[in-house]
C-alpha cells in the first residue's frame, strides 16, 4: 500500500482503495516532507475535531479532478498500530485533512461527496464524456 501511495504520488491511502477489505490506512505523518514518517493505522476513528480549513483535494479514486473541500482543521484520531498498540494522533493542517480523507474512504465517502452538487454534477458529466470518447 505504501508503494502505491507514493507512486500516485499521494500522502495517504485507505486499504479499500486497493481492494483490501480492512479498516486500515497508511499515511505520511509529515506530508510533503520525509517519507520515513509513513505510518499505518488500523480501525482509525475521529474522536474529536474543531475548526475549519478549506484545501484543494485530489484522490486516486476520483480520476483527473481536484476541488476545494471544507474539513475540520484540527482532529484527534484513535486507532491501533501494526504492533496492536493503541495510538492517538492529534493533527492539524494537512495531516488532519489527510486523516479525515482516508477515514472517509473507510466509511464509503469520497471527497466529491463533500463538494457542491453543481461541482459534482460537472465532474460526472466530464467523466461520462471521457468514457464515451474512450469507447469510440
Amino acid at each position: 500500500m505504501v508503494q502505491t501511495m507514493y507512486a500516485a504520488p499521494g500522502i495517504g491511502l485507505a486499504a479499500n482503495q486497493v481492494g483490501v477489505p480492512r479498516r486500515l490506512i497508511v499515511f505520511n505523518r509529515t506530508p510533503g516532507e520525509d517519507r520515513k514518517t509513513t505510518f499505518a493505522l488500523i480501525n482509525p476513528e475521529i474522536v474529536w475535531s474543531e475548526g475549519e480549513i478549506v484545501f484543494e483535494e485530489a484522490c486516486l479514486s476520483v480520476l483527473d479532478f481536484v476541488a476545494d473541500v471544507t474539513r475540520c482543521s484540527h482532529v484527534l484520531v484513535r486507532g491501533v498500530d501494526l504492533d496492536e498498540k493503541p495510538v492517538e494522533i492529534e493533527a492539524e493542517g494537512l495531516l488532519a485533512i489527510c486523516l479525515q480523507h482516508e477515514i472517509d474512504h473507510l466509511n464509503g465517502t469520497l471527497f466529491i461527496d463533500r463538494i457542491s452538487s453543481l461541482k459534482r454534477a460537472m465532474y460526472k458529466r466530464r467523466l461520462k464524456k471521457k468514457m464515451k470518447n474512450k469507447d469510440a
